[in-house]
C-alpha cells in the first residue's frame, strides 16, 4: 500500500476496498495509478480523488477513464494500454511483454491469434465469405456443424441437438432456462451457492453472488439456491440436504424444471465438485424427472483436460451450455440438448447475432486441430500436472498463510486465509508483468487461467512470478 495523501488507519472494509476496487462506491480507476484521499475512519463514505501520473502512456488511458462507462472492471486492475498478442503473450504500447494467465477470462483457450484460426479466417475472409447469417444456412455453419458432431458428439455416444443462440454464454444461459421451463411446464430453476451464470436478468436469477444483484433488485424469478458440494464442509453430504428438500410435502420448495451448475465455479472461487457429489445429483435429478443443466462456458473446450468439463464424472447432462472458447476468442455460444427437449416453436427464441460466421469458421478450425485424437488432452494434462506441484511448492512454504489450493487441468485457485491477500499478489504479478486475476466472492482466491496451448517456458516463468510475488506480500514489500 502506498501513495496514501494523509495518514489513515484502515479498517478491514477499506484495506479490501483499495486492493479490489470492488466496494467502494467512488472508485474509478486503477488502483496504483492514482492517489486516494480517504474519508471517514469507519469506511462508510470511502471517496477518491483521482491525480493522474505523468506518463504518457497513462494519460492515453485517461480516454477510457473520462469516455467509458464505469462499469469496466479490467483496465482498472492492468492499468496498460494493449497493442497486440500472440498465443500467451500481451504487449502494451511501451514494448512490454506480458504472460497472460488470465485468457480472455476463458474466451482464450488456444490462445490469442492462433495460427491455425487466423489462417482459416483469412482464407475465408478473402473468398468473401458470409460474415452475418441469422440462422440461415451456410457453408460455415454447416462444416462446424459436421466437424461438432463428428470430433465431439459421436465418438462420446451423445446425440444432443444444437442450437445456436449467440453471442454471448448468457445469451446460451437464458435459453437453457426457458427451454427447461417450457419442456416440464414448471416455473422454477434449482442453482447452487456462489454459482455464476451470466449477467442478464434471467442468468442473474441463477446466480449467487450478490454484487451482481443487489442493485438492480433481481426478482429470484423462481430460483431456489442449494449448497453446492462442501459448501458447508467438508464432512456435509450436500445432496442429502437436497433430496430432504425435494421429497419433502413441507419444505416450501416446488419440484424445480431443472438444476444448474458449473462443475469448477470459476468466478464463485474455483470449487471443484466431487465426482461421487455430481452422480448422485445427477441420479437425483433423474429419480425426480429435474433436467440437469451443465454451464459448461468456462471450464468446458478442454480447461479441465477433456472437451467438456463433465467427461471425468460419467454423468450425461440433459443440457450444456457453451461459449467463450470454442470461437477462438470470437463471440459464440450455443446450447445442447437432449432431442427429446426440443421444444421450441420456430422462432420463439431468436439473436440477432446467432450467425456469426466467422466463429463457425474458427470452431471448426480448433475441433479439426485439437479434438480428433486424445494428444491435446494429453498436453494438458503434463501442464496441469506441472503447475499443481508449482502451487503445491508455494503453499509449503508459507504455511502460516491458510494457503488452499482448488482445480483441474489448467483452472487452478489459490486461496488465502487473509481476504485481501490475493488481490495484492494480483497487482505484484502485474508489475512483473504476469496478468492473473482474482475471484470469489470476497476475491480471496488467485485464479490461475493460462492459455492451454501455452508453451512450458512461459507457464514455468508465471508460477514463478506467482510464488515471487507471494513471497514479497508476505515479507512486506509495498506493491
Amino acid at each position: 500500500m502506498e501513495n496514501y495523501s494523509e495518514s489513515h488507519v484502515l479498517s478491514e472494509r477499506e484495506k479490501l476496498s483499495v486492493l479490489t476496487g470492488r466496494n467502494e462506491p467512488g472508485a474509478d480507476y486503477p488502483k496504483d495509478k492514482y492517489v486516494y484521499e480517504l474519508f471517514d475512519s469507519r469506511g462508510e463514505d470511502f471517496r477518491l480523488k483521482e491525480r493522474s501520473m505523468a506518463s504518457p502512456k497513462n494519460r492515453r488511458l485517461d480516454l477510457f477513464s473520462e469516455k467509458e462507462s464505469k462499469a469496466r472492471y479490467y483496465v482498472r486492475h492492468f492499468p496498460a494500454l494493449f497493442s497486440r498478442a500472440k498465443n500467451e503473450f500481451l504487449y502494451d504500447v511501451s514494448g512490454n511483454k506480458y504472460i497472460d494467465f488470465l485468457s480472455g477470462a476463458g474466451a482464450l483457450n488456444y490462445g490469442h491469434n492462433n495460427p491455425i484460426i487466423k489462417k482459416e479466417l483469412i482464407k475465408y475472409l478473402r473468398n468473401d465469405g458470409i460474415i452475418h447469417s441469422l440462422d440461415k444456412a451456410t457453408e460455415a455453419k454447416e462444416r462446424f456443424i459436421n466437424e461438432f458432431c463428428k470430433t465431439i458428439l459421436a465418438p462420446r455416444g451423445y446425440d444432443h441437438k444444437i442450437q445456436f443462440t449467440g453471442p454471448t454464454g448468457t445469451n446460451a444461459v437464458e435459453a437453457a432456462l426457458k427451454l427447461a421451463r417450457m419442456a416440464k411446464k414448471r416455473a422454477s430453476v434449482m442453482a447452487f451457492t456462489k454459482g455464476y451464470h451470466g449477467n442478464t436478468l434471467g442468468a442473474l436469477a441463477v446466480t449467487a453472488n450478490d454484487y451482481y444483484k443487489n442493485d438492480f433488485f433481481c426478482m429470484a424469478n423462481g430460483t431456489v439456491f442449494m449448497p453446492y458440494d462442501q459448501y458447508l464442509g467438508p464432512d456435509v453430504n450436500t445432496i442429502g440436504h437436497l433430496k430432504k428438500y425435494l421429497e419433502d410435502s413441507g419444505s416450501g420448495i416446488a419440484l424445480p424444471a431443472a438444476v444448474i451448475l458449473e462443475t469448477i465455479q470459476g468466478e464463485g472461487g474455483i470449487n471443484v465438485a466431487g465426482r461421487k457429489w455430481l452422480q448422485d445429483l445427477s441420479a437425483l435429478c433423474r429419480d425426480h424427472d429435474i433436467l440437469l443443466i451443465i454451464d459448461d462456458i468456462q471450464v468446458g473446450n478442454g480447461r479441465t483436460g477433456t472437451f467438456f468439463s463433465f467427461e471425468d464424472y460419467g454423468i450425461v447432462p440433459d443440457i450444456v451450455v457453451v461459449s467463450k472458447s470454442i470461437g477462438g476468442g470470437l463471440p459464440f455460444s450455443f446450447v445442447l440438448m437432449k432431442p427429446e427437449l426440443d421444444v421450441w416453436k420456430p422462432g420463439q427464441h431468436t439473436g440477432t447475432f446467432r450467425g456469426n460466421n466467422l466463429a463457425f469458421v474458427a470452431g471448426a478450425a480448433i475441433l479439426r486441430k485439437y479434438w480428433r485424437d486424445g494428444a491435446f488432452s494429453d498436453s494438458i494434462a503434463k501442464k496441469s500436472a506441472y503447475l499443481k506441484r508449482s502451487l503445491e511448492e508455494i503453499k509449503g512454504d508459507h504455511s502460516g498463510l491458510g494457503i488452499q489450493i482448488r482445480g483441474k487441468g489448467l483452472i487452478y485457485g489459490l486461496e488465502f486465509k487473509d481476504k485481501a491477500f490475493a488481490a495484492a499478489v494480483s497487482r505484484k504479478c502485474f508489475q512483473k508483468n504476469l496478468v492473473v486475476e482474482t475471484c470469489g466472492t470476497q476475491d480471496e482466491t488467485l485464479k490461475i487461467l493460462p492459455p492451454l496451448t501455452i508453451g512450458q517456458d512461459a507457464l514455468e516463468k508465471g508460477a514463478g512470478i506467482i510464488k515471487n510475488a507471494v513471497l514479497e506480500i508476505k515479507n512486506g514489500k509495498k506493491s
